[in-house]
């Protein structure tokens, strides 16, 4: 059942009005659309976006092109139409994760916004994600339609905010995880995890005594993996043992004396082993190397 009427304007579209309408989807998953910029129209809409000249939360009107914008954030960074229907609608698309939303918020809606408004200190170079949803607009030699260009934009906007809100919500969740492992460790310089949990960040923040990480892999064996000395860095804390360098299975066997030993790398940063207890024995080799 179709139950609302949501207006945005029509012609040449942007990251700002795409997402919106997408992020709309997440709410209302049937709505009839207008693209235009009539005024009679847009009056009777139930949600207007990007057009009308007015910002107004209680009555659904996510406009910022009027006289003094729709207000900033507290980093001031402006708000497009983007970041208005975030502010209303952003919780409850993230199931009523505050953190969630937030994270989506800093890492993509604001973005989007600074680039719609101009403001682009500290926006990466490059192509970006405002100006790939641009090329979805149709050229001067196509005779594509706005609307259903519109359309196409639309439903890859939806795409990555999905996903870009399930990676957010997985980093969050992975905080708890490795929170508590670090909390539960017996030794604080090997951090033990039941699965493998994005961890480098949470370890960084958490712990500054830890050298490793042990954790399962996809394929069942275990991985030991150094903690960088900051994050992005090459540079570890405690690097393996210089002597597993490169080695594997009845090499690396022989060097261990671990009878299940897999391989390490030649960076001295992985190594692994078919057993859990293998592998702690490496981290406890490591840790006295």
């Amino acid at each position: 059942m179709i139950d609302k009427t949501i207006v945005t304007h029509d012609g040449n579209f942007h990251a700002d009005d795409v997402f919106s309408i997408a992020a709309l989807k997440c709410i209302f998953p049937s709505f009839n659309l207008i693209r235009t910029r009539d005024s009679e129209i847009i009056a009777r809409a139930d949600i207007v976006v990007d057009v009308g000249g007015e910002y107004d939360a209680e009555s659904d009107r996510f406009d910022h092109h009027q006289r003094g914008g729709a207000g900033e954030r507290e980093n001031g960074i402006p708000y497009s139409s983007f970041g208005l229907i975030w502010q209303k609608y952003g919780l409850e698309i993230c199931q009523g994760i505050q953190d969630v939303a937030n994270a989506v918020d800093a890492g993509l809606v604001s973005t989007i916004d600074a680039i719609d408004c101009g403001h682009v200190k500290g926006v990466a170079e490059g192509i970006s994600l405002s100006q790939t949803i641009s090329m979805f607009n149709p050229t001067w030699q196509e005779e594509s339609h706005f609307d259903a260009c519109f359309d196409e934009a639309v439903d890859f906007a939806l795409r990555v905010l999905t996903r870009f809100i399930a990676s957010a919500n997985g980093g969050i969740s992975a905080k708890e995880i490795v929170a508590k492992a670090i909390d539960n460790a017996e030794d604080p310089r090997v951090i033990v995890l039941e699965k493998y949990t994005p961890w480098k960040r949470t370890v960084h923040a958490l712990s500054e005594e830890a050298l490793y990480v042990v954790y399962p892999s996809q394929t069942g064996q275990w991985r030991i993996q150094t903690v960088p000395v900051e994050l992005g860095s090459f540079e570890d804390r405690k690097s393996l043992p210089k002597q597993w360098a490169g080695l594997s299975d009845n090499e690396l066997q022989e060097v261990t004396n671990i009878n299940d030993a897999m391989f390490c790398h030649n960076g001295c940063f992985i190594a692994g082993a078919e057993s859990f207890e293998s592998t702690m024995k490496m981290a406890s080799i490591a840790l006295q190397a």
